[in-house]
């Protein structure tokens, strides 16, 4: 578990460094972003093998119906999560789609899995997201919504979605974990 919760801090310190020591970052120049990126890719694969290898301790059973909300939840996530890059009509609806996609994310996680490693996974990581759109509303307060393109952008991002489902569905059907009610 401790390898979990290294890799959970690491990445949560990786994040918001920028924000919170704005001038030592900006003082590293270019030359600390690899410093930085390789801090997220050794917090994801300490929390990738942390959760992986943490013993089970459950702390609540869900019911069996939390997978098709979870379901429904991880299809909204995608597409939240795509409107950060769709030029459609959709565009700049949210000020943080991909903060609010890991919310979703970690929120329907939270609803399927009762044990203190998924716990603390998922809540760190909404933890993580909460924190990170309260940094950035107060450091850039300021928002410019971006004006909207066409309709037919945002039906590109319902294929997209639809085939991302598919597609990390396939990865936890092979990793292990079954995404779909038995």
């Amino acid at each position: 578990m401790t390898i979990l919760i290294l890799g959970i801090i690491l990445w949560i310190a990786a994040h918001y460094f920028k924000r919170l020591a704005p001038d030592i970052r900006a003082g590293m120049g270019k030359g600390g972003r690899p410093l930085i990126a390789g801090l997220i890719v050794a917090s994801v694969l300490a929390m990738i093998f942390g959760y992986k290898w943490a013993p089970v301790i459950p702390v609540w059973s869900p019911p069996g119906f939390m997978v098709h909300i979870n379901n429904l939840a991880m299809l909204i996530a995608f597409f939240v999560y795509g409107m950060s890059a769709t030029t459609g009509r959709l565009r700049g609806k949210l000020r943080h789609p991909q903060l609010t996609a890991v919310k979703i994310w970690a929120v329907a996680h939270l609803l399927v899995n009762g044990d203190l490693a998924s716990i603390l996974l998922f809540g760190g990581m909404l933890t993580w997201a909460i924190g990170s759109v309260v940094l950035i509303n107060k450091s850039e307060p300021d928002w410019q919504r971006p004006v909207p393109g066409e309709a037919k952008k945002d039906i590109i991002l319902v294929v997209i979605t639809l085939v991302m489902f598919s597609v990390v569905a396939a990865i936890h059907i092979w990793a292990g974990p079954w995404p779909f009610p038995r």
